[in-house]
């Protein structure tokens, strides 16, 4: 099929080399030149796993394209068009920014020829209500539009597009268009239909509250967690024996159930920020103020990390070197955004100490994003005689390291495991502190 893909940052550019991927033949749509360019030449410009090869095959297939606008992209010729603009938090209150996804809409309104009948599908993130605000903007034009909301993950966003969980539609109320849109996007998502993954049909606003309600569940669960090994804290326990013990339970699972620095990235924080705020606008909010708790706890972990160097640093805070590990919100990613372990190293420096930090690939987008701190592209170079280890990206390599190895290069064998990702009994056996969160108490190791 022939195929808009309509805003290319990261949602876009990876549905854009996937659908093509499909057999597809699609036109990217990008108005940030550099970004365009880079996916153009067939290289992602951001890190994600696969996706270079994806893109540079594509692209040399002649099955995938980048222009600046709809006008470039010969939408006549288009079956489906998908919105892919980014929802970036718009106000201190939370509310998202739908000022870009307007103006696309509004721009492929403009292009689409009245009377001829194609499908124009979300994928955006925005707060409920929004959908049917652009379908009565649509309508002029004889575009049916409905709701087929993204659940990537960072690292893993090939595999989620390709291989979900679930794919949901939210159609249009009209019985006509609502199995007019379905029977094309079936054909867009024919190979994966034909594996088994549940497709699941339910209205606009339902579409769009599953999205929210999803990544505010995540993160209630992190943070759940997070309070819990603030109690471990207090009283003396070990919380990742607690995780274990409770994540066996099936009505509970063990996923996003270790402790440490909490989420951030590109979408838990804004998006719960944004239910809260649409939420209040629908006279409501009483319903969602848990995630204004939710927050605060995530929030809060990231100074118990300073704290941690203030109290186990010989010596104190000020003046002492600290390596961090990481600085991507998660591994298999560049993304630094609202990134738990910038802003842990950024505080560490207002503190006074020196702050080295290493990360395989977020280095070029801190030293963009933030001044103050040493970005050490070499391992070794940054954990030199430092004071203190924090580890705040579980990246493998990092759990991987040989504690041994890296006690000759520090000047002192002290680890603040932000992530509760490093085989602990490993590194106290090579003579170091470990110190999780949830477990600052407890530095006995015992072995089944």
């Amino acid at each position: 099929m022939r195929i808009s893909v309509i805003g290319c940052g990261y949602l876009g550019a990876v549905h854009a080399a996937c659908m093509a991927g499909l057999g597809h033949e699609v036109v990217g749509i990008e108005v940030d030149a550099r970004r365009r360019r880079a996916l153009a030449a067939g290289r992602a410009p951001f890190h994600e796993p696969g996706l270079d090869s994806l893109l540079a095959r594509e692209v040399r297939r002649r099955r995938l394209r980048f222009v600046e606008d709809a006008a470039m992209a010969d939408l006549d010729a288009v079956d489906v068009h998908f919105l892919c603009v980014g929802t970036p938090q718009g106000d201190p209150e939370g509310s998202a920014d739908l000022s870009h996804l307007d103006r696309a809409v509004e721009a492929l309104a403009k292009v689409l020829r009245p009377g001829r009948r194609t499908l124009v599908v979300g994928k955006s993130t925005v707060p409920v209500g929004t959908a049917r605000r652009l379908a009565q903007r649509l309508a002029p034009t004889g575009a049916v539009l409905m709701w087929n909301p993204e659940f990537l993950r960072e690292g893993f966003a090939i595999e989620d597009t390709l291989h979900p969980d679930r794919i949901v539609y939210g159609l249009p109320e009209h019985q006509d268009c609502a199995e007019y849109a379905k029977q094309l996007l079936d054909s867009v998502y024919a190979p994966l239909l034909g594996e088994g993954i549940p497709r699941l049909l339910t209205d606009l606003e339902t579409a769009e509250l599953i999205k929210v309600a999803a990544n505010s569940f995540l993160a209630t669960k992190i943070s759940f967690i997070n309070a819990m090994a603030e109690v471990c804290e207090a009283a003396g326990a070990d919380v990742t024996v607690l995780a274990d013990a409770i994540g066996r339970d099936s009505r509970i699972g063990n996923l996003f159930l270790r402790a440490g620095v909490g989420f951030g990235g590109g979408c838990l924080p804004k998006d719960i920020r944004a239910f809260r705020a649409r939420a209040h606008e629908l006279g409501v909010g009483d319903a969602l103020d848990f995630l204004e708790d939710v927050e605060a706890i995530n929030l809060r972990r990231r100074q118990k990390v300073v704290d941690l160097v203030r109290e186990k640093v010989p010596g104190g805070i000020v003046g002492a070197k600290v390596c961090v590990l990481g600085a991507a919100f998660k591994p298999d990613s560049d993304d630094i955004r609202d990134s738990p372990a910038v802003d842990v190293a950024l505080r560490l420096h207002e503190a006074g100490a020196h702050v080295s930090v290493n990360d395989p690939k977020a280095l070029p987008t801190l030293a963009r994003e933030v001044t103050g701190l040493d970005l050490e592209e070499d391992l070794e170079t940054a954990l030199a005689e430092a004071d203190v280890v924090v580890l705040l990206t579980e990246w493998e390599h990092f759990v991987a390291l040989d504690p041994w190895r890296v006690a000759e290069l520090v000047s002192t064998p002290l680890v603040i495991d932000g992530r509760n990702a490093l085989p602990r009994a490993r590194w106290v056996d090579a003579g170091w502190e470990h110190v999780g969160l949830g477990r600052a108490g407890v530095q006995t190791v015992l072995k089944a």
